[in-house]
């Protein structure tokens, strides 16, 4: 029996499930609770054809991702290297910190402290620094043993979050707050494009950009050195997760859809999960969503900080377990500057950078389709990163910055503005390399 085979054996089934719960968990973080609930209450009984949508851009552009960094390794890297070293370097840099200790994992703990804390001990500074010293303690327990991350969330965290989930999942469809509730807003002429980018919105892209690596480290950690398998058991845990995210995404959309009796006035999808489970399962619904909440945060976070820990360990050369302790401490102080200048520094930086991030993976699915690859990967994400700019400013309310040619682009009010130019600039470049001289290729 050669060493592939024995190895396919060694990482039986329960193997594959155990690394596809790992997966689902890291991307399950609190904005993927919320933003379906959110949706799912404006849609009303337009709810399935809104639900449609986010599933497309929330689960199939993750899954496309985790695929897309399956085929060359698992290494954003590698994805990168078309572009050039200079500038793919810059983009994952600019990827990992910005999904890392910049603003996404240290926002991690400040949402589960909001959501989870405040509505039993009230809001504090205080509170929050005990909170976040707690939670990025246990942060980094999990995170500094990469090799045992399976284990610890794929076969220990995510059963109790997925039997939360299943809980509160079953009570929306078996026992409903009320009927399908009215189409409001937008939702009345555009279900499916309000659930489409309420999906884009969760920029799940841009972490499954960082967890490809933690599913290969965690892979070879078990064993599995060959990159067929890794490749294989990658887009499996992929699957899995993909099954996972949108069964948990369906049952919140009705959730929220059938909760608009009693949660007409919520301002946002944490709203309304509160409402309904203090109305459905009384005190004890805090509890539930504290529990669904934090677990999701925390699992969200090991994984953000195992794929910065990686990424820098071998960018600069230094030992892995200093690296995430630097991140740990960098986020921990991050997070306590509060949630709302998080939200206010991120979201535009977070808006810019995602574009590139969908580009180059639908770019890498297509590669073989190009003579030169450099040609049409550098011309296309100049422009997606010229029109992602654009986004971010308006994001960042500097719009007064953005040529009005950019604001009449269609989706450009969506920010969404850089889909047609990339999708035209792609085709050119496509039909010039098909045509130039071979030995300009």
């Amino acid at each position: 029996m050669n060493t592939t085979t024995a190895t396919a054996l060694h990482f039986g089934r329960r193997e594959v499930f155990a690394l596809g719960f790992m997966t689902f968990a890291l991307f399950l973080g609190a904005g993927n609770i919320i933003f379906p609930a959110e949706s799912g209450l404006q849609a009303g009984a337009s709810v399935w054809r809104a639900a449609l949508g986010f599933l497309i851009t929330g689960v199939g552009l993750p899954l496309l991702t985790v695929v897309a960094l399956a085929r060359v390794g698992g290494g954003l890297s590698a994805l990168t290297q078309p572009l050039g070293k200079i500038a793919g370097t810059a983009l994952a840099v600019a990827v990992y910190l910005a999904i890392g200790p910049f603003f996404a994992t240290p926002r991690t703990a400040v949402v589960s402290y909001e959501i989870g804390v405040v509505p039993f001990f009230g809001s504090s500074s205080t509170g929050l620094l005990l909170y976040s010293t707690v939670y990025f303690a246990l942060v980094l327990y999990l995170a500094i043993t990469p090799n045992k991350i399976i284990e610890r969330i794929g076969t220990v965290i995510t059963p109790v979050l997925l039997l939360a989930l299943a809980i509160l999942g079953g009570a929306a469809f078996f026992q409903p707050a009320g009927a399908l509730g009215n189409v409001l807003g937008m939702y009345q002429e555009e279900a499916f494009l309000q659930g489409f980018l309420h999906g884009y919105l969760t920029m799940d892209a841009l972490g499954a950009l960082a967890f490809g690596v933690v599913i290969a480290t965690a892979l070879r950690s078990k064993g599995v050195q060959s990159e067929r398998l890794v490749t294989r058991y990658s887009i499996y845990a992929g699957l899995i997760a993909a099954v996972g995210l949108s069964a948990v995404y369906l049952s919140l959309f009705y959730l929220g859809a059938t909760s608009q009796d009693i949660a007409s006035e919520a301002q946002n999808g944490g709203q309304v999960l509160a409402i309904y489970v203090q109305h459905m399962f009384g005190p004890l619904g805090n509890l539930l969503l504290a529990l669904v909440i934090t677990l999701a945060c925390l699992t969200t976070a090991v994984g953000l900080l195992v794929a910065c820990g990686e990424f820098f360990s071998e960018r600069l050369n230094i030992a892995y377990k200093y690296i995430v302790i630097f991140f740990v401490l960098f986020s921990w102080a991050v997070s306590n500057q509060g949630l709302d200048q998080l939200i206010q520094v991120s979201i535009p930086v977070l808006t810019g950078l995602y574009p590139l991030a969908i580009v180059l993976v639908v770019l890498s699915l297509l590669d073989r389709c190009w003579n030169s690859t450099a040609l049409v990967f550098r011309g296309t994400m100049l422009v997606t990163l010229v029109f992602g700019v654009m986004d971010g400013l308006a994001a960042a309310g500097l719009s007064a910055w953005v040529p009005d040619l950019f604001n009449q682009l269609p989706l450009a009010q969506q920010k969404m503005g850089w889909l047609l130019p990339a999708i035209v600039v792609m085709l050119g470049l496509t039909v010039l390399d098909r045509y130039r001289p071979s030995n300009q290729a």
